[in-house]
């Protein structure tokens, strides 16, 4: 197998043959990037363009369609001829002239006779790398096709031997007369950026690791356990938990939102974890008692900050019936070694309202030092503006704080 793939009269550009490409590394990994391609056929004399889903395996490109469908039953007997593309749009060029206005892309088209799998393990083989595609490790993570859903099902492959690439890159080009317009020029990057996972009703676990988005350990709920606590990553499922352990309005008294009163009003408290978690904002643990199973509250990061190195810990609630047990001094030692020992953090620092003396009085004998007061910091939800007093630990303070603590903890 050669890196190149050899031109032909249908992969050779007739214009801005500087932009056509053949390299084998470039168009597979477009297509790897892309999750959906067109595919283009002729029925009865008529082209047709059908939007579709696909994977690439080797120099095989797997396509998915239906029995039923018009580019199913085409192909189902000596396969059908196809041109397929993708194209992934990096930007759109804002030229001074309209004429010179262009975009950033880069595109395949591949042609040749697609196909159909006919072979029961290969068609296995490609449904399970169909959905490998949208996340590795998500076939192990879901039931297997039946032999019915196989047989409504078509998969075509295309080798992957007449296919070219054709890649815009740069900035604006204008005529040399146009660059002393007064109109803006440049270049409006564009990405393709995953949303929050949206959980289906009846859904207990937490939207798994290998959904397309951000896979920094930083905004990773890793688990942890302890003798005393268990912290597991947040999930619908430990709602109703959360609601018997925590349901109760003085342990929210200086939190900023409500004490939910419904496992309906904690689920979507979990819920706006989860999408702050998503956008990088904040990372949860239900706090878990780890012999029992039984939820005794929940512990976040937030205001995680990768470059410098720093992080928060709070949005703490631990049930009454676990204060001054041990429950919280150990949770706390686990936050704090994922984030000095596992993360290299240099400062995990603490928010408090200033009246809550309690809180205050906690992370001081964590070994935390009050670095100041952050006035009108925060609304309250009665409307008021709290005041915020601000404690931090140093990556240099760390090993001291770590030893008081596990001491403190062997004590009982």
């Amino acid at each position: 197998m050669t890196d190149l793939y050899q031109p032909t009269d249908r992969t050779t550009a007739t214009r801005n043959r500087g932009r056509m490409h053949y390299e084998r590394d470039a168009a597979h990994a477009i297509l790897d990037e892309a999750y959906d391609c067109s595919v283009a056929f002729v029925i009865d004399g008529e082209p047709r363009v059908l939007p579709t889903l696909h994977v690439r395996v080797d120099d095989t490109l797997y396509l998915h369609a239906s029995t039923g469908g018009r580019l199913g039953l085409t192909a189902r007997s000596d396969g059908v001829r196809v041109a397929v593309s993708v194209t992934l749009l990096d930007g759109i060029v804002y030229a001074r002239s309209q004429f010179d206005h262009s975009a950033n892309y880069r595109s395949l088209v591949a042609h040749g006779l697609a196909r159909p799998v006919t072979a029961d393990h290969e068609k296995r083989a490609a449904m399970t790398a169909l959905v490998e595609r949208v996340g590795v490790g998500r076939a192990a993570d879901s039931r297997p096709p039946t032999t019915r859903e196989l047989a409504t099902t078509v998969v075509l492959a295309l080798s992957l031997t007449e296919v070219s690439v054709r890649v815009r890159a740069g900035g604006v080009v204008d005529d040399p007369e146009d660059k002393t317009l007064p109109h803006w020029a440049g270049v409006l990057p564009i990405r393709r950026v995953a949303g929050p996972p949206e959980t289906d009703a009846g859904v207990t676990a937490p939207p798994p690791a290998y959904l397309p988005g951000s896979t920094s350990p930083w905004h990773t709920a890793a688990p942890m356990r302890g003798r005393l606590v268990a912290l597991e990553p947040l999930a619908p499922g430990h709602a109703d938990g959360l609601l018997a352990a925590i349901g109760d309005d003085e342990v929210w008294q200086f939190l900023p939102s409500l004490c939910p009163q419904t496992t309906e009003e904690m689920t979507q408290h979990i819920a706006v974890a989860s999408r702050q978690q998503w956008q990088g904002e904040r990372v949860s643990w239900a706090q878990c008692d780890p012999e029992t199973g039984e939820v005794m509250g929940m512990t976040s990061y937030h205001d995680i900050d990768p470059v410098t190195r720093a992080v928060g810990i709070g949005h703490t609630i631990l049930g009454r019936r676990w204060w001054r047990t041990g429950v919280n001094t150990e949770a706390k030692l686990l936050l704090l070694e994922r984030a000095f020992d596992v993360l290299g953090a240099e400062r995990v620092f603490w928010y408090t309202d200033i009246r809550n003396e309690r809180s205050q009085r906690a992370i001081a004998r964590l070994g935390a030092t009050r670095d100041g007061l952050i006035r009108r910091h925060r609304l309250r939800p009665d409307g008021t503006w709290r005041d915020t007093v601000l404690f931090a630990m140093t990556v240099d303070e760390w090993p001291a704080a770590a030893e008081r603590l596990r001491a403190r903890l062997a004590q009982g």
